[in-house]
């Protein structure tokens, strides 16, 4: 099971790159191993958010929690 811990924990180092491009993120839920999120800042208005979505952010936290199933805007 998934829990919030667990992903705020990832999502700390995650944002790191995020704040490096003026960019952060917030959890929104977790609901059947799936995590809902919104890129916030410079990053919830760049074009190439969907690209970092799911290139850095999904790909960072499945790596991290293999159970997630997926990641999605919310």
């Amino acid at each position: 099971m998934v829990t919030k811990d667990m992903v705020e924990g990832v999502l700390q180092k995650i944002r790191v790159g995020l704040k490096t491009e003026g960019g952060d993120i917030e959890l929104i839920e977790i609901k059947d191993d799936i995590v809902y999120v919104r890129l916030k800042g410079a990053c919830g208005s760049c074009p190439m958010s969907t690209l970092t979505l799911k290139n850095y952010v999904e790909s960072t936290l499945k790596k991290e929690i293999p159970a997630i199933k997926s990641v999605q805007s919310a």
